[in-house]
């Protein structure tokens, strides 16, 4: 698990490998994580976009960015949080994803930048 505070937003990342999901012989490797989105702000903030750095050990590189997260764009009260399960697939047993959600401040309607930290997704097999 990793976290990271910036602009006054925690968010924590918990990975897991998928097995049931994965293929090694077809070099599939499926990741869910879990992300939870703290607002220790003083004002409501609502969370606009993503955009995400997803590498995997082979030294490919993938970009991906698009409208808020799961299908929706959740607002977080001061003092509450949000939390979402997603999913990476990978063609190597081991990578990195990293990146950053656009979130508004909803009482002055200003747009900032949110760090997502970076985390590691490896198969439990490759770590032996």
């Amino acid at each position: 698990m990793v976290s990271q505070i910036s602009e006054g937003v925690k968010i924590t990342v918990e990975t897991y490998y998928q097995p049931d999901y994965s293929n090694p012989v077809s070099s599939e490797f499926m990741f869910a994580y879990r992300i939870t989105i703290e607002n220790n702000n003083i004002f409501p903030i609502k969370l606009l976009s993503r955009h995400w750095f997803i590498f995997d050990s082979n030294g490919s590189l993938r970009e991906t960015e698009g409208e808020g997260v799961v299908g929706v764009q959740p607002q977080i009260n001061p003092g509450e949080h949000y939390q979402y399960v997603s999913g990476c697939n990978l063609r190597t047993e081991i990578g990195k994803m990293y990146g950053t959600y656009t979130m508004e401040n909803i009482s002055n309607k200003k747009t900032f930048t949110v760090s997502i930290p970076a985390f590691e997704m490896s198969a439990p097999f490759k770590m032996n």
